[in-house]
């Protein structure tokens, strides 16, 4: 089924297909979609605290909790106090959690050309040019 001529729409449409595409990627690591998300950010931003974890993640602090549970009972991640405060935990990926998520960028980008493929170079760059017009004018990602 086609989506229909909203822009809306097909923006849903282009976002169900890079999604879908990440948790075929991911489900071979035997990551969630969740999981292999937070691995990948921890990865490219080693050290960040939890709570800021939460909100790139548009989740809860407890939900972030549990997703590290997780990928710390595999040894991918760990937590570390920071200065002490048992409150504020950094989160930092292991060498096997690197190693894991190593590639998971090169799927993504043959994911992006896929989807991209159809456009050639002007008008790819006239979509970031859109694109970027209209997420500068929508407001900041809060925490939920």
């Amino acid at each position: 089924m086609a989506p229909s001529d909203n822009p809306l729409e097909q923006m849903r449409w282009i976002g169900w297909a890079q999604r879908k595409a990440a948790e075929d990627v991911f489900r071979q690591l035997e990551l969630s979609f969740e999981q292999g998300f937070a691995l990948t950010f921890l990865v490219q931003n080693p050290g960040v605290i939890q709570r800021d974890l939460a909100r790139t993640t548009r989740t809860t602090p407890g939900a972030v909790s549990s997703l590290l549970q997780g990928l710390e009972r595999r040894g991918l991640v760990e937590r570390r106090m920071d200065g002490g405060d048992d409150r504020s935990k950094r989160v930092y990926p292991t060498p096997t959690g690197i190693d894991l998520i190593d590639g998971v960028d090169t799927a993504m980008d043959v994911v992006q050309e896929t989807i991209l493929g159809p456009l050639d170079r002007s008008e790819r760059a006239a979509l970031q040019t859109l694109l970027a017009k209209i997420t500068t004018a929508l407001p900041q990602q809060t925490a939920p």
